[in-house]
């Protein structure tokens, strides 16, 4: 019986840190002898470019950083051997039409294929087929709605809708063997799905996806097995020199083998200076323990609920921060000095339940983005 092996590495992203290194194709440097061979005993490489490739800085307004690697860097990226790039993330569109453009372009010069991305909604919404002798396996990539994403005549991202992406999905299964989506999306350093991720996945799955892989979290995150298929919480980080942060150091390599069926195994990796390495023994040994272990913990009954229970109430005072406009002096002596007084005058139980009812009623929600975007989009063109 055939098989096929296929490498799912999270993001990409050269960094000024090690431009030359790309540069120059360096790659041994990059990510080591042993995550080389990796890559080039799999029958395919799948990873996520988070950034736009380009020379031209055009930044647009948005929350977060805006990403951007030179052109030069393509020979590095293109020494990795990636079969296909995913471009459904949050920065894809950092530096505007022209970023996005120019990735474009540098990856059909240098016959690269992508998927996630397109020239419309519509065409975002394409998936790529892989075809391995008589398996056929399709690759669907959508993103959390954030500031990349594309409409029916503007180019971007491919945005998760369940009104659209489910019956994407389903008839990607239709006509594939096997289907895996890559879903950019979920709470940055935080290692478990929220309760509406988890019935995302989990709907995902129901209509067809294998595997369901979250991008975008920037650690190891956990996993489940559902009807026959399995869904990843988050694996970290490819090759992204960005932070120092804990959940930055650490992430896995998913080895995809379809063989009768769909299997994963987990490559743990580590975040040295400005590359990666496979991780030791010991090391490979707790980061697996602490995964599996996450992994047993989201079974038990309320256990994803109450955990993000714990993470709102940790992040109550940034959520009403980010919504007041305090800068850092305020909000610090705010925290510090009023704990949270003055944020809590500023929004009392009537403004809060205001905030709520635009938020959570649809009617309202869809009036509130509308007319928060209408100055943004001018701005973005």
């Amino acid at each position: 019986m055939e098989s096929v092996s296929i490498i799912i590495g999270g993001d990409l992203v050269p960094t000024e840190s090690n431009y030359s290194l790309f540069n120059m194709c360096d790659i041994k440097t990059l990510i080591g002898d042993e995550i080389l061979n990796i890559l080039d005993r799999s029958d395919y490489r799948i990873f996520n470019l988070e950034v736009p490739i380009c020379d031209k800085e055009q930044p647009i307004h948005k929350c977060g950083p805006n990403l951007i690697a030179p052109t030069s860097t393509i020979a590095g990226i293109k020494a990795i051997n990636p079969t296909v790039l995913t471009l459904a993330n949050n920065h894809i569109m950092d530096q505007g039409i022209q970023g996005y453009l120019s990735t474009v372009q540098v990856l059909k010069e240098n016959n690269i294929d992508y998927v996630g991305v397109g020239d419309s909604l519509k065409d975002a919404a394409k998936a790529f087929v892989l075809k391995h002798n008589s398996i056929s396996i399709g690759i669907y990539a959508c993103a959390e709605h954030e500031f990349s994403i594309a409409n029916e005549h503007t180019k971007g991202a491919n945005p998760f809708n369940p009104l659209d992406s489910l019956d994407h999905i389903q008839k990607l299964k239709e006509e594939c063997d096997y289907v895996i989506v890559l879903y950019h999306g979920g709470k940055e350093h935080y290692r478990y799905p929220s309760p509406y991720l988890q019935k995302i996945c989990k709907k995902i799955v129901e209509k067809g996806a294998d595997l369901v892989v979250c991008q975008h979290s920037h650690c190891i995150g956990c996993f489940e097995e559902y009807e026959g298929s399995t869904i990843i919480y988050g694996q970290g980080n490819f090759l992204f020199d960005y932070s120092e942060s804990e959940f930055w150091k650490t992430s896995l390599l998913l080895n995809v083998i379809i063989k009768d069926s769909l299997k994963v195994e987990y490559i743990p990796i580590v975040k040295i200076g400005n590359a990666v390495r496979i991780s030791s023994d010991k090391q490979s040994a707790e980061i697996l323990k602490e995964f599996i272990q996450r992994s047993s913990d989201i079974k038990k009954e309320g256990f994803i609920k109450d955990k993000y229970s714990d993470l709102a109430k940790s992040n109550r005072l940034n959520c009403l921060y980010s919504l007041s406009g305090f800068g850092r002096i305020i909000r610090k002596i705010d925290r510090i000095i009023f704990r949270g007084l003055l944020i809590n005058k500023v929004y009392c139980k009537r403004k809060r339940l205001a905030i709520q009812n635009y938020i959570q009623c649809e009617a309202h929600r869809e009036l509130l983005l509308n007319a928060l975007t209408i100055e943004t989009d001018k701005k973005n063109t």
